[in-house]
C-alpha cells in the first residue's frame, strides 16, 4: 500500500460502480474532465516533437482522450489504492482490486457528471477570454473551461503593455517578420496579420472565422512560412487537398478531434478552384457533425480552428468567395528562391526554431493586450456575412496599430470566383438568344445546345459561342442534370442577370426565364 494515495474500497458489483461515481464526481482522478457528457483524460504525448519544417504537422504536447474501460483500470491503478476485502479461511483480508470491464463499462455509460468539471478545448497558446483577459497561465482555466498546454513557454505578458512595449512589438512583427514578403497590395499584408492573431482573438470575437487562402505566382514566394507562422506556434494539422466531398467530410472529421489551432491544405495543385459545399459548409458552423467511420454514431466536433490553403494561382468558386480572405504573393521575378538581403535570412529555418516561435508569439501577445488597455476598439465598418464579429475586432486591432487595407481585396476575391464568370457568360448569352425569350422548359434549352452536334459530318455553328453551362466532365448536361444545376442558381445574381422559375400550373414543369436588371 501506498500512503500517499487515495484509498477507495470497493465490495460487488453494484456497490463498486456506485462508490467509482462517487469518486470520480469528487476528482479522485487528477486531469479528468467531461467534454459533451464524456469523460477525458488530459496527458502528455510522448514522441511529439518539433515540426522540422513549415509544411508538417506540428503536434500540442498535451492531448485529451476518451475514457475507456482499460483506460480508466489504468488511472485508478495509477492514482488511487483501490481495494476490496476478502474472508480468506474465515479471515478477513485486503486485497489491492482492479474492477472487472463490465463494471468499469457501467460507471463509464453515464452522460450526467455534475462534479467533474467541462473540458472545452485545448490550446497551444495564450488567448484572449471573452471578458478581455488574457488567459496565460497552463493547465486548466476554470473561467473559460479551456486547459492551456504551451507549444513554447512565455515569460507572463502585461495586461497593459507600454507604448514603448507595443512599438518594438510592431517593429518586429511589421518591420521584420512581415517586411519581406511579395504583397501584392496593402490588404494582403493586412489580411495576413489579422490570420496570425485570429486564434488569439477568435473567442474573444464569439464569431466563426473565414477561410485564409495564400496564393502566389510562383513556387518559393513564402505562401508556406505565411501558413505556418501561425500553425507552429498554436498547433498546425496539414492536409492534402481533395476534390472528392466524401473524402474531404472524413478528414475534416478526423482532423478536428486534433488539439490544434490551424488547419492548413497546403501546396494544392497550382491553377485549382476551391468550389467545396463541404467546406463552405463547416466555415458557417459552430460544430461539425460527422458519422463515425465505420460506425451509426454521429460524432460532434467544435469547429474552433482556424482553416487556411496554400497554392500557385489559386481561384474560389461556389460559395466559397463571400466565406474568403485573401493573401497575394507576386515576387515579380523567375526565381524567387534567390532572393537576398532579407530582415530575417532564412525566415523558414527560422521559424522552425522554438526560441524564435516563442519572440514571435511574445510580440503579438504584446499587441493584442496593448489593443485590449485602449478598450479593444472594434471597427463597426467591416461587415462580412456570419464572420462580421471577427471582421470588426480584428479589423479594429490593425487600425489600432495602424495597419491599413484590411479586407480591401475583397471584391477581387469574387473576381477570381470562377463560378460566377461561368454562370454570368450563360446567364449574358441567354439573356441575347431571341429564340430562348420568354419562359422555357429545360428540355428546350438543353436541345439549344444540342444543335452544334455533328450531323452528316457536319458541325453547325455553336449558337452559345461556347458558353453553355457544362457537367464535371465537360459535357453538356442531361436534363435531370441540367433542372438540378438550374434549381441551384434561381434568385442568385450574376453580373446584371439572374435565373428565374415558376411552375406551369398544367403539367407542373419548371419554366425558366433570365431576367436582366433594370
Amino acid at each position: 500500500m501506498t500512503d500517499d494515495k487515495p484509498y477507495i474500497l470497493v465490495g460487488t458489483n453494484p456497490e463498486t460502480i456506485r462508490t467509482l461515481v462517487c469518486e470520480i464526481n469528487g476528482n479522485t482522478l487528477p486531469e479528468t474532465y467531461v467534454t459533451d457528457g464524456a469523460l477525458v483524460h488530459v496527458e502528455r504525448v510522448s514522441g511529439s516533437a518539433q515540426a522540422t519544417s513549415t509544411d508538417a504537422d506540428s503536434a500540442l504536447p498535451v492531448a485529451a482522450a476518451t475514457l475507456t474501460a482499460p483506460r480508466l483500470a489504468g488511472l485508478l491503478a495509477e492514482h488511487t489504492y483501490t481495494y476490496r476485502n476478502q474472508l480468506v479461511k474465515k479471515v478477513w483480508t485486503e486485497e489491492e482490486y482492479t474492477p472487472p470491464p463490465v463494471v468499469l463499462s457501467a460507471v463509464l455509460s453515464r452522460r450526467e457528471w455534475p462534479g467533474v468539471r467541462p473540458l472545452r478545448g485545448i490550446v497551444g497558446a495564450p488567448v484572449l477570454r471573452e471578458d478581455g483577459t488574457l488567459l496565460q497561465t497552463p493547465g486548466y482555466d476554470p473561467a473559460t473551461g479551456l486547459y492551456l498546454a504551451p507549444k513554447v513557454p512565455l515569460p507572463p505578458v502585461p495586461d497593459k503593455p507600454s507604448n514603448e512595449q507595443a512599438r518594438v512589438s510592431w517593429d518586429f512583427i511589421l518591420g521584420r517578420f512581415l517586411a519581406d514578403f511579395p504583397w501584392v497590395a496593402p490588404a494582403d499584408r493586412a489580411n495576413a496579420l489579422a490570420l496570425m492573431v485570429t486564434p488569439i482573438l477568435r473567442r474573444f470575437a464569439r464569431s466563426l472565422v473565414p477561410f485564409g487562402l495564400v496564393t502566389a505566382t510562383m513556387p518559393g514566394s513564402g505562401k508556406t512560412i505565411l501558413t505556418a507562422a501561425a500553425g507552429l506556434v498554436y498547433g498546425q494539422s496539414v492536409l492534402t487537398w481533395t476534390h472528392s466531398e466524401e473524402e474531404l467530410r472524413k478528414a475534416i472529421t478526423a482532423v478536428l478531434a486534433k488539439p490544434v489551432g490551424a488547419i492548413v491544405f497546403d501546396n494544392i495543385e497550382e491553377g485549382a478552384v476551391i468550389r467545396s459545399a463541404t467546406l463552405a459548409q463547416l466555415l458557417t458552423a459552430p460544430t461539425w457533425s460527422d458519422r463515425k467511420l465505420g460506425s451509426s454514431v454521429t460524432l460532434e466536433r467544435s469547429n474552433d480552428k482556424v482553416w487556411m490553403a496554400t497554392g500557385n494561382n489559386l481561384s474560389v468558386g461556389g460559395d466559397m468567395p463571400s466565406r474568403t480572405v485573401l493573401i497575394r504573393l507576386d515576387p515579380k521575378t523567375p526565381k524567387p528562391e534567390e532572393r537576398t538581403g532579407f530582415a530575417i535570412p532564412d525566415l523558414a529555418r527560422w521559424v522552425l526554431d522554438p526560441d524564435n516561435q516563442r519572440v514571435l508569439l511574445g510580440h503579438l501577445l504584446v499587441l493584442v493586450m496593448h489593443w485590449c488597455a485602449a478598450g479593444a476598439p472594434r471597427a463597426t465598418g467591416h461587415v462580412m456575412r456570419q464572420f462580421t464579429p471577427w471582421a470588426q475586432a480584428v479589423g479594429g486591432f490593425l487600425a489600432h496599430h495602424g495597419v491599413e487595407g484590411f479586407l480591401a481585396n475583397a471584391e477581387d476575391v469574387h473576381g477570381d470566383d470562377v463560378d460566377d464568370a461561368e454562370w454570368t457568360a450563360f446567364l449574358t448569352k441567354w439573356a441575347d438568344m431571341a429564340d430562348l425569350d420568354g419562359w422555357i422548359t429545360t428540355a428546350a434549352l438543353r436541345d439549344s445546345a444540342m444543335r452544334d452536334l455533328p450531323t452528316d459530318g457536319h458541325r453547325a455553328p455553336d449558337p452559345w459561342d461556347g458558353a453553355f453551362i457544362l457537367n464535371d466532365q465537360g459535357r453538356i448536361p442531361d436534363v435531370r442534370s441540367l433542372a438540378g444545376k438550374l434549381r441551384g442558381q434561381v434568385g442568385r445574381w450574376h453580373g446584371d442577370f439572374v435565373l428565374r422559375k415558376a411552375i406551369d400550373p398544367h403539367d407542373k414543369g419548371a419554366r425558366w426565364h433570365v431576367e436582366r436588371k433594370s
